[in-house]
């Protein structure tokens, strides 16, 4: 090295040491203590102060600085994204109650009278991902619905899992920073999989509960429109006669609950990231509109203690076994979007947006958020955030708030006080339709603390284990393996697996053989064995078996049965389903007999085979046609379709040469086939469906009806593909042998 270059090094140097001795100004040592934004010293930092006796939790206090300036700097960390749910997609409809029998619960009108139709707006969303990030990522869903009823909006800012992470708000941005990407390289984005989540949620047990939700197949759902929603916070409700009671909201949507398997919503994430968002337009587009029962729990205020858990306690669900749902009614979605920015993204939700019968109970979760959700919209959009037009009550709004940011509202003639001369604008007695607040005793010591029954963890993350099908606690086990697998600090996946076995030993110990985490000897806590049927999304299947919405993928190449696939399409679209033709293009494919290339004819392919992947269909079909199976046999990708879609353990349907051609070429293994190409015989198989010899006379004396005991093809086919997936194959291990 020359002297000059050397001068130049030791002056580049001196000038970097200059500017990192000026950073270390404003650089934190993370061996000091916590203070707040003005220097004082906190002493607790996980309870928001509030009136409490040692047993029960009261109300908490607006007094609490150290609360609100916590919460207060989250709200305002990101402008203008959303700090959480950043990621939406929305669509309108309505509500409606069966009929009066909640009237012996609330005076709200909304939830009692029948005669009325609520319009709605509803954002799904994920949480933990910038607007950038993918719809399939494992992560909790917003549920947020906006009631525009005539006595102003009421909005139910719920998820699709019904218990949350933490108790106590003072405690959110805690977990949202612990889930959010590191801070010191922005990764990952749109997962949990990290050193910092793990880390949060093993040193605060509370979560646990949470935590197996969200690991279960609930993190992955197959669409908006296929996911439960709750309320999560405990409400009240108050009748004409001045009684109250709690309450919890909850959604029961009509297809059932569904989630995709964990390879395909990784494949999802990169092959169509606005797989959910696109999905519930086009439920709605094609008139298979998205529907849910609305339903409450209901406990008088009364009998509030009478159960080993807190009810105020949002890491806890009610048990239906203890406090039945009661279904009031339904909410309907009818029509999409015109513009996402000031429909979607301008939609503005807030948990203390309530009418009158409708009240808040003393769950310290939810009066934190009564705050911090105000105190956002306020940061995100402005103070006039609530005169936007999707945001806009239907009903008249008068008041004295003045002025701000963004005011549209017009005020003609009026004085901006109470009480004036003119006498504009006067109070609403509650006996009169005003807002009423019910008069609750409350009794207890100022201080940072929680009831008894809220330090306990376990019992409920041990009922969730135990109800769960074996196929959902496989499944369960692969995402804590998979999640634990991305943290590189021993510290945190051991931490966790110790965890685990306070809910299940054998949980926690293939866990930790996975993982290399600490495997235990024993449980740390027995498994009390008790289950609770509803906690598992089979309990949710429709009714009536159905396969509304369904994507079914009809693969075909030229020299295809025409005569067979415009019968099967037929026959899709009046179940409520929509078929898709893939091909060797995007265009005309031709049928046996016809001339390929010779102009119109056959069936348009919606895509070619290498436009879209097995992973965003439900079910798929070949049909006959000798030409057709011998060049599908010759392409690897489709080859690799079958396989893959089988692998995810989706229904397969495929007639006369087309069984050949599954049979054959794609040879799945442990299937069952209808080997005679003459028979009118159908063979089910681990969700395989197969036929020799389909006629039009066959389709048209095999109608569309789904049924156990009916024999047809069709019927057949739609029979397993209302069941969602085959997971046989899964717990049989044959989907182990197929390489996709």
């Amino acid at each position: 090295m020359s002297m000059i270059d050397a001068l130049k090094q030791r002056v580049t140097a001196v000038a970097e040491s200059e500017k990192i001795a000026d950073l270390q100004y404003e650089t934190t040592n993370p061996e000091q203590y916590l203070t707040t934004d003005h220097g004082v010293k906190v002493a607790e930092t996980d309870n928001w102060l509030k009136v409490q006796d040692g047993t029960h939790t009261g109300p908490s206090l607006l007094e609490d600085q150290i609360g609100r300036e916590k919460i207060t700097r989250f709200d305002h960390e990101r402008i203008p994204e959303r700090v959480v749910h950043a990621r939406g997609a929305g669509a309108f409809g309505y509500f409606k109650v069966f009929d009066d029998s909640a009237k012996k619960y609330t005076l709200a009108p909304v939830l009692t009278d029948s005669s009325r139709t609520t319009p709605t707006f509803v954002r799904f969303s994920t949480v933990q991902g910038s607007r950038g990030s993918a719809d399939t990522v494992r992560d909790v869903r917003g549920f947020a619905v906006k009631f525009y009823t005539q006595e102003g909006n009421w909005d139910i800012v719920g998820n699709d899992i019904p218990v949350f992470f933490i108790q106590d708000a003072i405690k959110f941005p805690d977990i949202v920073h612990a889930v959010k990407p590191e801070p010191h390289n922005e990764v990952p984005q749109g997962q949990s999989a990290h050193n910092n989540f793990w880390d949060f949620v093993g040193l605060q047990p509370e979560s646990a509960y949470k935590v197996l939700w969200a690991m279960s197949d609930r993190g992955i759902p197959r669409s908006y429109r296929m996911m439960q929603g709750f309320g999560v916070n405990t409400y009240t409700l108050s009748n004409a006669q001045g009684e109250r009671f709690f309450v919890k909201f909850h959604w029961i949507p009509e297809l059932g609950v569904h989630s995709l398997v964990w390879d395909e919503a990784l494949k999802i994430g990169g092959q169509d990231p606005d797989f959910h968002r696109k999905d519930l337009q086009e439920a709605i587009d094609n008139g298979a509109y998205p529907k849910w029962t609305f339903a409450i729990q209901v406990i008088p205020e009364a009998n509030e203690h009478d159960f080993e858990f807190d009810i105020l306690d949002a890491t806890k669900v009610w048990p239906e076994e203890l406090i039945p749902l009661q279904s009031i009614g339904e909410m309907i979605l009818n029509r999409t979007i015109d513009e996402y920015f000031p429909q979607v993204e301008q939609v503005a939700f807030c948990t203390a947006n309530v009418i009158s019968g409708i009240g808040f109970s003393d769950d310290p979760l939810l009066q934190g958020r009564n705050f911090s959700y105000f105190d956002t919209q306020i940061s995100r959009l402005g103070v006039n955030w609530q005169e936007l037009p999707i945001n806009r009550p239907v009903c008249p709004v008068m008041n004295y708030q003045r002025d701000g940011q963004m005011r549209h509202r017009i005020h003609q003639g009026t004085v901006n006080y109470w009480p004036n001369r003119k006498g504009h604008f006067k109070p609403v007695p509650h006996t009169d339709g005003g807002f009423f607040d019910h008069p609750q005793k409350i009794e207890g010591i100022k201080q940072r603390a929680r009831g008894k029954k809220f330090q306990e963890h376990y019992n409920q993350a041990q009922l969730f284990y135990n109800s769960l099908s074996e196929y959902e606690r496989a499944h369960l086990v692969s995402a804590f393996s998979f999640e634990l697998s991305h943290c590189d600090d021993p510290i945190v996946y051991e931490s966790y697996t110790k965890l685990l076995n306070n809910i299940d030993f054998d949980l926690a110990k293939q866990v930790a053989i996975n993982v290399g985490g600490v495997v235990p000897e024993g449980p740390a806590r027995e498994n009390h064995g008790k289950r609770s049927p509803s906690l598992s999304q089979l309990y949710y299947a429709p009714k009536e078996p159905t396969i509304k919405s369904r994507r079914i993928a009809i693969l075909v190449a030229d020299g295809f049965d025409l005569s067979q696939v415009e019968a099967l399409r037929a026959v899709i679209k009046a179940g409520s389903a929509t078929s898709w033709i893939i091909g060797p293009r995007r265009g005309w494919v031709y049928p046996e007999g016809a001339v390929a290339g010779s102009g119109k004819g056959g069936v348009w392919a919606d895509h070619h085979y290498e436009g879209q992947r097995s992973t965003l269909f439900d079910a798929f079909i070949v049909p006959g046609g000798a030409k057709s199976a011998q060049a599908l046999a010759e392409n690897g990708r489709t080859i690799h379709w079958i396989r893959e879609a089988f692998g995810h353990c989706k229904v397969i349907g495929a007639i006369g040469e087309g069984v050949a051609f599954l049979r054959e070429a794609v040879m799945l293994p442990g299937i069952e086939y209808q080997t005679n190409s003459n028979s009118s015989q159908v063979v089910s198989s681990f969700g395989v469906v197969t036929i020799g010899k389909l006629t039009l006379a066959n389709i048209a004396v095999d109608t569309l009806k789904i049924s156990q005991d009916d024999k047809g093809f069709v019927s057949q086919f739609a029979l397993e593909v209302s069941k969602h997936r085959n997971y046989d194959r899964e717990l049989e291990g044959i989907t182990k042998k197929v390489a996709y």
